[in-house]
């Protein structure tokens, strides 16, 4: 079933709605392949090492969705020590970085600012 049909079916079913959210982006095409200007890049901060990776995506000129829980949950300090230096990172490139819920960050790379209010 293509995208038009299944944004016109209407079901009762709320499972069906939440597998098409599921689905939405997966397409049978290597994504890798493809020639964007810029991606959006989700990521999981579990470790001071995934650091590194977060910054080459930014410099690279990509948009991080960062999830922070898992080192959250490891170690408080370690977590505040990483931020910082991500946020670092961002100032030196004239990116931005933004909290978007208790354990997600934005961060933007040169050029792309992000509203605050």
């Amino acid at each position: 079933m293509g995208i038009l049909e299944r944004l016109t079916t209407r079901t009762s079913d709320d499972n069906s709605v939440e597998e098409y959210l599921n689905t939405l982006g997966v397409e049978q095409d290597d994504l890798l392949e493809e020639h964007a200007d810029m991606w959006v890049r989700n990521f999981s901060l579990e470790q001071v090492q995934d650091i590194e990776r977060v910054s080459t995506e930014i410099r690279k000129g990509n948009i991080v969705l960062l999830n922070i829980e898992p080192m959250a949950k490891k170690n408080s300090i370690k977590l505040r020590q990483a931020v910082s230096e991500l946020k670092g990172t961002v100032q030196s490139i004239n990116g931005d970085i933004a909290r978007l819920s208790e354990h997600r960050l934005l961060i933007t790379p040169s050029g792309v600012k992000i509203s605050k209010s």
